[in-house]
């Protein structure tokens, strides 16, 4: 299952891309520290279970990370803010998936979610 918001159309844009699987993780996924949501950024820089707190309150979506996954992500910054300009249909969508990525896996890699 995937989400993601996208500051362009064109590849050279900012994006951040939120993944996790539709079946419950294995065993080799669990082993390999992959049982939980996934964080994309641009460059393919990944981190699994990196996200702390979402606010989605309107059309802004706010990401707080866990700091030590900034290197992973190829970010400098732990707070990743996003203004939504899409149709109100695709914000409610993303207010639909999102959660449901972010409660994917181990409890204790899930972030506090608030929605407005």
């Amino acid at each position: 299952m995937m989400a993601g918001v996208a500051e362009s159309n064109d590849e050279e844009g900012f994006s951040l891309l939120f993944m996790c699987d539709f079946d419950e993780p294995d065993e080799q996924d669990v082993s390999l520290g992959m049982d939980t949501h996934c964080l994309v950024t641009p460059d393919q820089g990944t981190a699994y279970g990196c996200v702390r707190d979402v606010e989605l309150t309107g059309d802004v979506l706010r990401v707080t990370l866990d700091p030590e996954s900034l290197d992973n992500l190829g970010l400098t910054d732990p707070v990743v803010e996003a203004l939504l300009h899409a149709p109100a249909a695709d914000v409610a969508r993303l207010r639909e998936v999102l959660p449901r990525i972010l409660v994917y896996g181990r409890p204790d890699t899930r972030p506090r979610l608030i929605t407005s």
